[in-house]
């Protein structure tokens, strides 16, 4: 017996003094209500109404029970109220590249605020978000996908150390310690790099014998498609092969880079944030693509929505974007956004 729907049933009869009036208040055949308030009288163990009148007459067993019954469907109502209230709060949680700045996580979770939605964001590398979609611990996340199937593009380029005349002066480029950590942000070095660039110079003036410096690639960097890509655009611009190495601690990476010993494959933002020189790569298919998506396993989350499409494309650090990410009333209104930012 569903002891809920038999209770409205014999509260509604009460309230309306009638039948078929209770019945229509619930919504069902009167048919059915009678049978409900039979059912429960049988598992009560006593009649509810007196029916010997043509006026519906409430027994004094049924008076003594009726408060009881209210209590009870009021408490109901009440833990209804409170588990909708509970879904509407409950955090979604957005995964996020890991090399993201802390302000533009933030500016994540104060969008979701403003439109009524906890967020919580993770710093997750690629694999981890691909998978915490899957098993529903996150409700949105940025996806790598290449480039040019992505709806988001971040572009990528090469850090370096600062040049000794940089604004913060730390001459780091000729192993002057790590300044530049900290200091006012180096400007984006002028013009694009091609891969061909790296390889040692030749002739008169060159320095003999020097191999290009190692390329490191943080952990956004490593899913196998873009190391693949990567490598193989690198063997075909003449650069010894292993010259790729994963980039290991964030710290140590930056350590050498700013020495001069290494440069590391990394977006504009990262190396702003951190102090570095930085200059975009010229081949568009070696830069991140990334597709913002829903987790199948939250309903509330069913689609990613076209104002958080723009926030996390701006804390990726995207420059472009094309419809595919989100719903599709908010895709263009994000490609419309996202173009007005540059």
């Amino acid at each position: 017996m569903d002891l809920l729907a038999h209770l409205e049933a014999y509260v509604a009869t009460v309230d309306e003094a009638s039948f078929s009036r209770a019945a229509d208040r619930l919504g069902i055949a009167q048919p059915l209500l009678s049978r409900r308030i039979k059912t429960l009288e049988e598992h009560f163990g006593g009649l509810l109404f007196d029916r010997s009148h043509r006026q519906v007459a409430t027994t004094e067993f049924g008076v003594l029970l009726l408060p009881y019954a209210q209590d009870v469907l009021e408490r109901t109502d009440r833990l209804r109220r409170a588990a909708r209230s509970a879904r509407r709060s409950a955090v979604r949680t957005v995964g996020m590249p890991v090399d993201c700045g802390p302000a533009a996580l933030a500016r994540v979770i104060r969008a979701g605020a403003e439109h009524g939605v906890a967020l919580g964001v993770r710093e997750l590398p690629p694999e981890r978000r691909e998978s915490g979609l899957a098993d529903g611990s996150l409700a949105y996340a940025l996806v790598r996908v290449p480039p040019e199937n992505a709806p988001l593009r971040v572009p990528l380029g090469l850090a370096s150390a600062p040049a000794p005349d940089a604004p913060d002066g730390s001459g780091a480029r000729d192993g002057g310690g790590l300044g530049g950590l900290g200091g006012p942000p180096p400007p984006r070095a002028a013009g694009a790099v091609h891969l061909e660039d790296l390889r040692p110079r030749r002739g008169r003036g060159a320095a003999r014998g020097r191999a290009p410096l190692a390329l490191l690639l943080l952990a956004e960097d490593q899913v196998p498609f873009a190391a693949d890509r990567l490598g193989r655009a690198m063997a075909r611009a003449g650069l010894p092969e292993g010259l790729l190495r994963p980039a290991g601690p964030v710290a140590t990476a930056l350590a050498e880079t700013l020495a001069g010993r290494v440069r590391l494959l990394c977006t504009e933002p990262f190396a702003r944030l951190h102090g570095v020189a930085w200059a975009p790569l010229h081949d568009t298919s070696l830069h991140r693509g990334y597709a913002p998506r829903a987790s199948e396993r939250q309903p509330a989350a069913a689609r990613v929505p076209h104002w958080l499409v723009t926030v996390l494309a701006s804390g990726a650090g995207a420059a472009a974007a094309r419809p595919g990410g989100g719903d599709e009333d908010g895709d263009a209104d994000a490609v419309a956004r996202l173009a007005a930012h540059g």
